[in-house]
C-alpha cells in the first residue's frame, strides 16, 4: 500500500479499497451493525459496533485495526470469536 495520506479520513481504508479490498458495514446475521475488511483471499478485520459507538468511531477503529492487520499480521474477528 502507498504511504498514508493524513489529510484524508481513514487513509488505510481508502488505500485498501483502491487495491481491490472490500469493506462491508451494516447488519450481519444477528449482529445489528458490524464492519468487515476483506479481499478475495481472506478477512482481515471484523468489528462489532459497540453500544453508543458512532459510525465515525467504528470506521476509525476499523482503519486502525486494518493497518495493524496489513502491517503486523494482527487480525481481529469480533464476529466469530
Amino acid at each position: 500500500m502507498s504511504g498514508e495520506d493524513t489529510t484524508q479520513p481513514w487513509p488505510t481504508l481508502q488505500d485498501f479499497v483502491e487495491y481491490d479490498g472490500q469493506l462491508s458495514i451494516g447488519r450481519i446475521g444477528p449482529i445489528a451493525c458490524a464492519a468487515v475488511a476483506s479481499d478475495e483471499a481472506q478477512m482481515y478485520v471484523a468489528l462489532v459496533r459497540r453500544n453508543s459507538e458512532s459510525l465515525t468511531e467504528l470506521l476509525t477503529r476499523l482503519d486502525m485495526a486494518l493497518a495493524d492487520a496489513l502491517n503486523n499480521e494482527i487480525y481481529i474477528d469480533e464476529i466469530n470469536n
